[in-house]
């Protein structure tokens, strides 16, 4: 908790302190709506951490369909387990990360944990509220209540929490998870000030269940009527649970230095701070020690918790002219504590209890917008401290019309394995180890271009020295951790186009991937699609935009990775190919003013299949057959 208070001092001292400086210069008064007048949408704006600004978007089309489910956002390269809140499988690999030291354990717990760069904030002319709800599976619900207000036209809070409660249609899979978000956003005036900060506390429960019994699998496959009733079908165990939670605090401010008095000023100098401070901790439980995991240093009541202390701080300098372009150089320094309570000395050798020391990196950033060019880079390496790591990020763009816009991309990384790779301890003696890995470097080049008429394309070629994985090994029963002798090569080709016909419309997206090396420890599906046919129109005198059709989704079958409860890791798997079979959602949206409902039937064709072959994950079955039913609706005081 030191961190903690050294943070808020920091920040209040930092603010009070350039708060007092005499304003040299005042804005123009924005004009303010006529009274009985709402204020524009576009005058509802979102501040991404990266400070890209947009505003509330209350439209209804087929992309806010693929973003209506618990991630909020579109899914397309992912494939849900069969409750809300429960983890996904990867149908493609995100390699595009620039951390410089080890991540988190339970990765798999971590697709709806939101990380400093996912949180925004918001300037509103009046209070905004939305709410978002949809039915869950069994008992239980999920809803994301949002409100933010600007108190003045300087200063803005915002609090956001997303709950879940489900409980599933099997045995033992419950979900509870909880996010909730405060942000605040000032800047003087002037704006020679600002400051942003928020504070987050997220948690997610799962129980776990270890997945279809043998004799249960079979049963599924064959649909057996009589256990259509998924809560009748056996389960490995019913008495696992694992849990992750983070507190998170965080501030940015910045004061500039020099500042454009008008547009014909040339240079502006800013200086900013960050500071942030991260507790997180995994747990598993279990009453009694499941058989094929290996022998527990506990019969009954297993209990193992892995923690994150997690303090950063980073100053930053940076020049803005209008010839030469935005410069920012910085420096960091990161102080990290990673581990558990006990030192355990067993037959294969002592496993220590933490990893912990600090990093100080240094690093610059260069942004330049010319007569349709857009340049961007950025840099960082860790200077000194307990791991290697470093980046490099470099891409151009040019607009050749209003139209078309193509950029190519270049991404250099290197970075330690995450932290369970290196050190892990459970009541399960087999999921006990210390490792010592070669940094994970990677090397991506990556070519996009944009346009409406034509396509939305993408191409990336990435190659992966040193790549890290889980596996189960020979005369092993549970997965450990393992690094790849061969270079991995990975090919993704991705493509999204929609057309248009009076009222009717048909938005396709597919994927192509290659793993040229690695196949033993990379899997991914070679295809990936999605169609949706609709039809659109307004109803009712424009009182009712409604869109209604079908999506159809599928990917060509291979070795999907299998999940682990205990570590709430992928691994990999390459004894049994799975997939291959459709998805296909019936769907009803409708807009009332700012209000979209929804209403989906899912895997609808499951209901005509004469056996089921549909798996989230090796013993996962995917979801059957289910209606559900959500809304968002936006309030504008």
């Amino acid at each position: 908790m030191k961190h903690c208070l050294f943070l808020l001092i920091v920040l209040t001292s930092f603010g009070s302190a350039f708060a007092q400086k005499p304003e040299r210069a005042k804005p123009e008064r924005t004009k303010s709506a006529p009274k009985n007048e709402k204020p524009p949408i576009t005058d509802y704006l979102i501040i991404s951490a990266e400070r890209d600004t947009t505003y509330v978007d209350t439209t209804l089309n087929i992309k806010k369909l693929y973003k209506f489910n618990y991630l909020r956002k579109d899914d397309f390269e992912l494939l849900p387990f069969a409750n809300a809140g429960q983890t996904y499988n990867s149908l493609s690999v995100d390699l595009s990360k620039n951390n410089l030291k080890p991540l988190f354990a339970a990765q798999s717990h971590h697709f709806n944990y939101k990380h400093i760069e996912d949180v925004n904030y918001y300037n509103v002319p009046t209070p905004l509220t939305e709410l978002f709800y949809k039915g869950a599976f069994g008992q239980g619900q999920m809803l994301d209540a949002f409100f933010t207000v600007n108190t003045s036209r300087q200063f803005n809070f915002s609090i956001n929490y997303k709950g879940l409660r489900s409980l599933g249609n099997y045995q033992q899979s419950l979900t509870s998870t909880g996010n909730l978000v405060f942000t605040t956003n000032y800047h003087t005036k002037n704006n020679r000030y600002n400051i942003k900060a928020h504070f987050a506390a997220q948690d997610v429960l799962n129980r776990e269940n270890g997945g279809l019994t043998d004799n249960s699998l079979l049963l599924f496959i064959n649909d057996d009527s009589e256990f259509s009733d998924r809560g009748r079908l056996d389960v490995n165990f019913e008495d696992a649970e694992n849990k992750l939670e983070g507190i998170r605090f965080y501030g940015e401010q910045e004061y500039e230095l020099i500042q454009r008095k008008d547009s014909t000023d040339a240079l502006s100098i800013k200086l900013g701070n960050i500071l942030s401070y991260e507790d997180r901790f995994f747990e598993y439980r279990q009453l009694t020690a499941y058989s094929p995991y290996g022998e527990s240093f506990e019969a009954t009541n297993l209990l193992s918790t892995t923690k994150l202390e997690d303090f950063n701080a980073k100053v930053y300098a940076s020049a803005n002219h209008s010839l030469f372009g935005n410069m920012t150089v910085f420096t960091g320094y990161t102080d990290f504590n990673y581990g558990y309570n006990t030192v355990l000395e067993l037959d294969s050798g002592r496993i220590p209890n933490r990893i912990k020391g600090s990093i100080l990196e240094a690093g610059a950033a260069y942004q330049k917008k010319y007569r349709g060019f857009e340049l961007n880079g950025k840099a960082a390496i860790n200077i000194s401290g307990e791991f290697d790591g470093n980046y490099i990020e470099a891409s151009a763009g040019y607009k050749l019309n209003e139209d078309l816009m193509g950029k190519a991309s270049l991404h250099i990384h290197s970075a330690t394995p995450n932290f369970n790779f290196l050190l892990y301890q459970n009541d399960y003696i087999n999921y006990n180890w210390k490792n010592e890995f070669n940094n994970v470097k990677t090397q991506e080049l990556r070519f996009d271009l944009q346009s409406n008429k034509l396509a939305n394309v993408s191409v990336s070629y990435t190659g992966v020295d040193d790549y890290t994985y889980f596996a189960i090994q020979a005369n092993d029963s549970t997965p450990t951790p393992q690094q790849a002798t061969e270079r991995v090569d990975y090919l993704k080709i991705k493509a999204e186009r929609t057309f248009k016909w009076r009222t009717f419309a048909l938005a396709n997206t597919v994927m192509y991937q290659n793993v040229v090396g690695g196949n033993d420890v990379f899997n991914v599906p070679e295809f990936t699609t999605r169609q949706s046919l609709f039809y659109q129109d307004e109803w009712f005198k424009k009182a009712l935009y409604l869109e209604t059709g079908a999506t159809f989704k599928y990917f060509t079958k291979y070795n999907m990775n299998a999940y682990d409860p205990v570590l709430a890791e992928f691994y990999v798997q390459n004894e049994q190919e799975l997939g291959g079979f459709p998805l296909v959602d019936l769907f009803f949206n409708a807009k009332i003013r700012q209000t979209r409902i929804y209403f989906t039937w899912e895997n609808f064709n499951s209901m005509f299949n004469s056996s089921n072959n549909y798996f989230s994950a090796p013993g996962y079955p995917y979801r059957d057959s289910t209606f559900r039913f959500g809304l968002v609706w936006d309030f504008f005081l």
